[in-house]
């Protein structure tokens, strides 16, 4: 019974009522081999932590990685390969299921339940799933296999306007997973692919429910990984891969020589999968970024690493800018060469702080080290977020 004490209650847990309650969960869980078949967390009783999370223990051990919770999907991460998962048969067995709800709990039962949702409206209701959960979880893996259901399913029927112009379509928004990860995911402790950014995807169907087009926006880009990467933890994969994945000819175009070390380039010695440039570059090719264009981004990419080796040293007179230690001028003039920016220029918005008083008087002065690197490091952020954006959009 709760109880009044200066003012505030008090919840009262009678020996009696504990001893109920850890004799429920006993009895429970004393059918520990049968655990695994609950495929609904709804359906266990007591719910509590020790229960919910055994249930979810029990199903990982025999390979069942998915659980309904209700009208929510619960997912836990194998983090291996597993065979037939997710395969093309599967795909379809539940797309041609009579009750998708009726097959195991899987991500493609979601993902047909609100494909039939819009299919069944006679005026169309909008379909939205929200794929969330901590670093590692998968929801990154879980938007692609939902990508490739709604692009494989949606193309099945030949279209009015063609087989050719849904497969272009499908095609294209299965490439800009890779883009996407290759500019926005880096490797964290916990996660070698992790999203750094959030996104909304948008699936466009017409009234046969054909896929006809895509729209995918990005929000909240983690900026600040450009220019600071924690201990153990990576910058975004595409400067691995440019790196790593250049040929000598594109080195020397990008001016990328092999065996230079960059600061904004932490443990580049580990090999991931998620280095592979090729598999990047043919998705940008698939999305209509030519060799002419991707030459350009990647010059960018190169330009923002040699940025980040100019280092500053304190004048000698505070009146004056900070100095440029001797291999950084070498890496501020590549710098400004790449990014197009005169080097002349870059150096003294990096080390020149502009005053304007009133609207004539205009002071110039000199900054410290330790704002120059903070301007340096603010440039680069601006530059990657721009870029990042305009190329996703």
């Amino acid at each position: 019974m709760p109880k009044q004490e200066n003012g505030q209650k008090e919840e009262c847990v009678t020996k009696n009522e504990l001893s109920e309650s850890f004799e429920e969960v006993g009895a429970f869980l004393s059918d520990e081999e049968k655990l695994h078949l609950i495929d609904d967390l709804t359906k266990v009783n007591p719910v509590t932590t020790t229960t919910v999370l055994k249930c979810l223990q029990a199903r990982y051990r025999v390979n069942l990685f998915y659980t309904n919770a209700g009208c929510s999907l619960v997912a836990l991460n194998p983090f291996q390969p597993v065979s037939c998962l997710y395969s093309p048969e599967l795909m379809r067995e539940y797309h041609l299921a009579l009750k998708s709800q009726d097959l195991k709990p899987h991500i493609f039962a979601v993902a047909e339940e609100t494909y039939r949702n819009i299919q069944g409206q006679i005026d169309p209701v909008n379909q939205s799933i929200i794929v969330s959960g901590e670093s590692g979880a998968g929801k990154t893996w879980t938007s692609r296999c939902l990508m490739k259901f709604y692009a494989s399913v949606a193309a099945s029927a030949i279209s009015p306007k063609g087989n050719e112009t849904v497969e272009r379509i499908e095609k294209r928004v299965l490439d800009s997973n890779p883009v996407m990860e290759a500019f926005g995911n880096a490797c964290t402790l916990r996660n070698s692919n992790s999203s750094r950014f959030g996104k909304y995807i948008q699936l466009q169907l017409d009234r046969f429910h054909h896929l006809t087009s895509a729209s995918v926006q990005t929000f909240l880009l983690e900026k600040t990984r450009v220019a600071y990467q924690a201990p153990s933890e990576r910058n975004f994969h595409i400067f691995y891969q440019i790196t790593k994945g250049a040929t000598a000819e594109e080195r020397l175009e990008w001016n990328l020589p092999e065996g230079v070390e960059y600061r904004w380039l932490p443990n580049s010695e580990r090999n991931l999968d998620e280095d592979c440039f090729e598999v990047t570059r043919d998705a940008m090719f698939h999305l209509g970024i030519d060799r002419s264009m991707q030459n350009n981004i990647f010059k960018v990419l190169s330009g923002l690493l040699h940025l980040g080796n100019v280092q500053f040293s304190n004048p000698v007179d505070e009146s004056q800018p900070c100095e440029l230690e001797d291999k950084a001028k070498d890496f501020a003039k590549t710098a400004g060469d790449l990014l197009k920016i005169p080097v002349e220029e870059l150096l003294e918005s990096l080390r020149i702080r502009t005053i304007t008083a009133g609207k004539q008087q205009v002071f110039k002065k000199p900054c410290s080290k330790a704002e120059c690197e903070t301007r340096r490091d603010c440039l680069a952020k601006v530059i990657y977020g721009k870029f990042a954006g305009c190329l996703w959009f």
